[in-house]
């Protein structure tokens, strides 16, 4: 009967230590965290103080107190917090980290902190530790500085097909020399001339350089000129905007214009009007194919708003006889940015003109006879035959369409002497 009641109180001792088990766990492990775990100060110039934040945070659910900070890295100290320092369940408290570096290179370092927790939970969380890890580079204390005047440009509106261009300056304000050695555009709506890359500056040096805006659809266009360089601001961004109105159309009338026949040599003018429409034109241009036709009457570049108009005059000059065809291209920023005019015009001979004279011989022995030419009954007079006319008879040849003349003759003895003028006989040759 005994073996049975043995067995029963093993089994007993079994159950309470599995309920013994089952009802008791250990505490959470304790937890101090540090807000970032890593502090990168970049490069800094020797000599100048960086600071940067952090923060520590009390992560358990028990007091901690921090009662113990060490900085490595001779570059680098920390502030802002008073030892010892208690916090509660999920309080944080600001730290500032500084940088100072003393040499050029690369610098490392960390930041070390130690907390303890309440003494009867020591058996199970014991000392608390967090850490920072530090970084930093100390740049030259002679750095050049890249600074943009203007800061942003500002093309306004510009119409469709035309460029608008401004000038930039950039200038190294700092203590050494820089290299400028990329621009970049966002929008190829802008483009720089002007800048031939790489380029130095010396300190105090200035760089002016254009931007030119050419609209490449409608609306607004917003853009970056990033300029790289070796200054301590390695990206200098320079904004750029602009907008475009709707295009203007050219029209011109006559569509062509004919002169007809005109005398080679002389001049036929006739003219015709630029309109436009739509929005405003800007007419650069008015280039006529051939030498023979002219235009005036046009300043440009002229700018025309939505429905005004401009007249021009065109001149048909011929150089030799037959018919003669050009072009008369208007360029402008219009939607049809080159217009044309037909012109057409042909050259002819100019009529053979001349007069035939005649007067009564001398009464008195003569060698010969001298004629006279011009514009007035009163003279002065030219002569016209190079030798003694021996006849009565003289033909002038060189005479012009539409003018009058007036002529004169003499009479020569055997000696040489000359008599006076006749009278002045006008003769007017008729205009074709």
């Amino acid at each position: 009967m005994k073996r049975p009641i043995l067995r029963w109180k093993a089994i007993a001792s079994i159950l309470f230590f599995s309920y013994f088990v089952t009802t008791i766990s250990l505490p959470a492990a304790a937890q101090l965290a540090a807000s970032p775990t890593g502090i990168n100060f970049g490069t800094v110039q020797v000599g100048t103080r960086a600071s940067l934040s952090g923060v520590l945070t009390n992560a358990d659910t028990d007091n901690v107190t921090i009662n113990r900070v060490s900085v490595s890295g001779s570059a680098f100290t920390m502030s802002g917090v008073t030892l010892p320092l208690t916090l509660t369940p999920g309080q944080s408290a600001p730290f500032t980290a500084t940088f100072l570096p003393t040499a050029t290179g690369a610098v490392s370092g960390s930041i070390d902190i130690t907390a303890k927790t309440p003494m009867y939970r020591k058996h199970w969380k014991g000392t608390l530790r967090a850490s920072v890890a530090l970084a930093g580079v100390g740049g030259s204390t002679a750095a050049g500085q890249l600074t943009a005047n203007p800061r942003s440009l500002a093309f306004g509106s510009v119409a469709m097909g035309s460029t608008s261009t401004q000038n930039q300056t950039v200038t190294n304000s700092g203590s050494a020399s820089l290299n400028i050695s990329n621009a970049a555009i966002s929008s190829s709506a802008f483009t720089a001339s002007g800048l031939s890359l790489p380029q130095t500056l010396a300190p105090g040096q200035s760089l002016t350089f254009s931007v030119n805006f050419t609209p490449q659809s409608t609306g607004t266009t917003n853009a970056n000129l990033v300029l790289t360089s070796t200054a301590s601001n390695p990206s200098l961004t320079i904004g750029l905007s602009g907008s475009t109105t709707a295009v203007g159309q050219l029209g011109v009338s006559p569509s062509s214009i004919d002169f007809g026949s005109v005398i080679v040599g002389q001049k036929a003018t006739r003219t015709g009007t630029l309109t436009a429409s739509g929005s405003s034109v800007t007419v650069n241009s008015a280039s006529p194919s051939t030498s023979e036709f002219s235009v005036s009457g046009l300043s440009l570049p002229v700018t025309l708003n939505a429905g005004q108009s401009v007249s021009y005059s065109v001149t048909f000059t011929p150089r030799a006889s037959g018919a003669t065809s050009a072009s008369l291209a208007f360029a402008s920023n219009a939607a049809n940015p080159s217009l044309s005019e037909s012109l057409a015009g042909t050259g002819t001979a100019a009529p053979s003109h001349s007069v035939d004279l005649s007067w009564n011989a001398s009464s008195s022995p003569v060698a010969g006879y001298n004629v006279y030419r011009g514009t007035s009954a009163s003279g002065p007079f030219t002569k016209l035959n190079s030798a003694l006319d021996a006849s009565t008879t003289y033909t002038d040849s060189s005479v012009q369409s539409g003018k009058t003349y007036y002529y004169v003759a003499t009479s020569v003895d055997g000696g040489g002497t000359e008599s006076g003028y006749s009278s002045a006989v006008s003769v007017t040759i008729p205009t074709p």
